[in-house]
């Protein structure tokens, strides 16, 4: 009786531990495990010979397969239901094994079923044919042309009429174009430009001769603008100053001022003339003061004009301003020195400095010619200086040379 007692303890702890190695596969919860081996409690009577060798044979087979090991209280002759069961941690850790993931199989279902593609995966010939390699874009570059394609900016600015040839001339400005974004950046610019009064057609070769504008903070160039009008300047003067001169927006208020101020205070003009003046050339605005320093001392010290005469002479004709330092004093010489035109009538007639000197010497030696060059007001067949370099040839030779115009190119032949 107490070695079949020993048989039956050793047998039913070889089952419960074949029963708990496979507790993960059949997710069995531990009272489940305990009932199963309650059921085979001891019978009240002895097994036989053949169950005795077919719980032997059993018995070696799991512990062969090292599923489990003879418990210590079978030792004892004691059997307790739950003494060889997983503890917690390792049922915790055989679910987390077994039990699928449902949010990845959510996952996977939204997946398509195609694998992704490998780099050395093997191709047909014509697929490899039917593959268009996109042209990589250059890290440097002479020229906006090459990133035409791969920015929506450039192209947008192209389709506004903007000239990348020339914008790749200035300094930077390329390099500018590529980091702006048109929606973020461009577009506001471009709604201030036509709110100032630029007209469409005229956005882009504004752009194209200022593309700087388009990287300045908004409200600075409405301060700008707003300075403008407080100066009493229209809005369609503002607009031509603008769109004559297309870095006068970049100027600061400060700077605006100090120069409508030095055109004021060096030539003496009142507040209306100095506007009148700007507005006819707003470049004085925005170019360098040093050659327009210098022409006014020209003016009165080589020339020997007088400070209200240049002021007239200034008012009249800007364009002095600016102009070539020797082409001005070639042009007076031969007015003042050859034709012998005095002061007081250059004053009268300063739009002759804007003209070629070529056109002078020519008209003046066919007039010489002719015996009809008479400068003097005072004198008969009086012919001004107006008239001497605005007319057209043809109306030139009927009207004031009182000859063909056949006449006049036959004597240009023989200068």
């Amino acid at each position: 009786m107490a070695l079949w007692a020993r048989q039956g303890s050793r047998w039913c702890g070889l089952l419960k531990a074949a029963r708990a190695a496979e507790f993960p596969r059949s997710l069995r919860d531990r009272s489940s495990t305990a009932q199963a081996c309650r059921g085979f409690a001891p019978l009240a009577l002895p097994p036989s010979r053949n169950d005795v060798l077919l719980w032997r044979r059993q018995g070696y087979r799991h512990v062969s397969v090292g599923s489990c090991s003879p418990p210590d209280s079978a030792k004892d002759g004691s059997f307790s239901s739950e003494s060889n069961l997983p503890s917690p941690v390792e049922q915790e850790q055989a679910k987390a094994e077994t039990l699928p993931d449902l949010n990845a199989k959510i996952l996977y279902e939204d997946w398509d079923d195609i694998p992704p593609s490998s780099a050395l995966e093997e191709i047909s010939e014509e697929e490899a044919v039917q593959i268009i390699a996109e042209p990589l874009l250059p890290l440097q570059s002479s020229t906006l042309r090459d990133y035409v394609d791969h920015s929506e900016t450039l192209a947008k600015l192209v389709h506004l009429g903007v000239d990348l040839s020339q914008v790749e001339k200035r300094q930077k400005a390329g390099q500018l174009l590529l980091t702006l974004d048109f929606e973020k950046d461009i577009r506001k610019i471009l709604l201030f430009l036509k709110d100032v009064g630029i007209e469409d057609n005229q956005l882009g070769p504004f752009l194209t001769k200022n593309p700087y504008i388009l990287a300045e903070d908004l409200e600075a160039l409405e301060t700008r603008v707003a300075y403008l009008k407080s100066k009493k300047f229209g809005k369609a003067e503002i607009a031509q100053m603008v769109s004559r001169a297309p870095y006068l927006l970049l100027f600061s208020v400060e700077r605006l001022d100090n120069r409508l101020g030095f055109f004021k205070n060096e030539l003496g003009l009142s507040v209306k003339k100095t506007k009148d003046l700007v507005i006819r050339l707003p470049r004085l605005l925005t170019g360098k003061l040093e050659p327009v320093k210098e022409n006014l001392q020209v003016c009165q010290i080589e020339l020997g004009f007088q400070p209200n005469e240049i002021q007239q002479i200034v008012f009249r004709t800007p364009k002095i301003l600016t102009a070539s330092k020797k082409r001005l004093k070639q042009t007076f010489d031969y007015l003042h020195n050859i034709m012998g035109i005095p002061h007081h009538m250059l004053t009268r007639f300063p739009q002759v400095f804007n003209s070629k000197l070529l056109r002078i010497k020519e008209r003046h030696m066919f007039l010489m010619f002719l015996g009809r060059a008479q400068y003097d007001p005072a004198q008969p067949s009086y012919i001004s200086l107006d008239q001497l370099v605005s007319l057209p040839d043809e109306v030139f030779c009927t009207e004031i040379a009182k000859a063909s115009m056949q006449d006049f190119e036959k004597f240009l032949k023989t200068l």
